[in-house]
């Protein structure tokens, strides 16, 4: 199963967006990245993929702060298909936990009344 995304219409510049389910089922829209260029911002978390297996979930104060963090990521980038953003979230280390075991959430199907 590859992640459903979704792009705006008229909106070429904006990531599509990949809807994950964490291990406790919530829902996150995350950002599709390319990875051949992603740049990472001081406050949001990645997932880095391969396929439909994360690899790596963390954001730079992970990478700063934590060698084991740090040595996970380059191992992940090594094998990595996909990466994919969230903005900010509030409970960052609660998300993080989400995150790690998550799986593209099923798709949407629409129903007859």
């Amino acid at each position: 199963m590859v992640p459903r995304t979704s792009l705006p219409r008229g909106d070429a510049h904006r990531p599509a967006l990949s809807h994950w389910q964490g291990q406790s089922g919530r829902d996150y829209g995350l950002s599709a990245e390319r990875l051949d260029s992603f740049a990472m911002t001081e406050t949001d978390l990645y997932l880095i993929a391969q396929g439909n297996h994360v690899l790596w979930v963390g954001s730079t104060e992970d990478l700063v702060a934590d060698p084991m963090s740090r040595t996970r990521f380059r191992l992940a980038l090594d094998c990595a298909t996909n990466v994919f953003r969230l903005p900010a979230p509030e409970h960052r280390l609660s998300t993080i936990w989400d995150l790690e075991q998550a799986v593209p959430a099923p798709a949407l199907v629409a129903q007859a009344a």
